[in-house]
């Protein structure tokens, strides 16, 4: 087992498992709502670009610099977005969770806090990380939030740290998440999802 693998990971919730070039159309179709590749502050494929970062992911994959999962719905077993461990230390027993998109209407239906679940259990359960790293762009509310309110705290922030494909240039804030904070982590998902279930 190395931290470039990617088994299926389940929940009743969500299922993670390698990305596939078959994804293509089911990725398409979820990031054309709402036309999420135009925000301005993240990269996220367009439905022309999705079958390149497939690829993308997948040879890199290969050369054991990622592990690269699609976010598939159960109930449709459609692909519904992307996710991604990437900056892989396996001698310092630490990793990153990004390069994660998620198709807007799975946005706030507890998908989200599920895929990380799964996630961090992976990371702290299995590989044996001391710690896992978040990144967002200064400007990424949306995505700073989602990152606190797992459990995560703020490390601090890379000033003028990636030059973006529109040339602006991003400030990356840094969270992360210890091993001795993960069963506390753990516990605030579980909650987060048991009240998601309730009716």
């Amino acid at each position: 087992m190395t931290f470039a693998d990617t088994p299926t990971l389940r929940r009743a919730e969500v299922e993670l498992r390698p990305l596939r070039a078959d994804d293509r159309d089911d990725l398409a179709a979820a990031v054309a709502d709402g036309e999420l590749w135009r925000t301005w502050y993240t990269h996220i494929p367009s439905p022309a670009q999705m079958a390149a970062e497939i690829e993308t992911r997948r040879a890199r994959q290969a050369d054991g610099e990622i592990a690269a999962w699609a976010v598939v719905d159960p109930v449709t077993g459609r692909a519904v977005g992307m996710t991604t461990y990437l900056h892989l230390d396996p001698a310092n027993r630490r990793l990153e969770i990004g390069s994660t998109w998620i198709g807007r209407r799975h946005q706030g239906t507890g998908l989200n806090p599920a895929m990380k679940l799964l996630l961090l259990a992976r990371a702290f359960d299995e590989l044996g990380c001391i710690a896992v790293e978040f990144r967002t762009h200064w400007h990424n509310h949306q995505s700073r939030a989602a990152i606190a309110r797992l459990g995560a705290k703020q490390d601090g922030v890379l000033r003028n740290h990636v030059i973006l494909e529109n040339g602006t240039v991003r400030d990356t804030v840094v969270f992360s998440i210890l091993d001795s904070e993960w069963p506390t982590v753990r516990h605030g998902l579980e909650a987060r999802l048991a009240a998601h279930r309730r009716p």
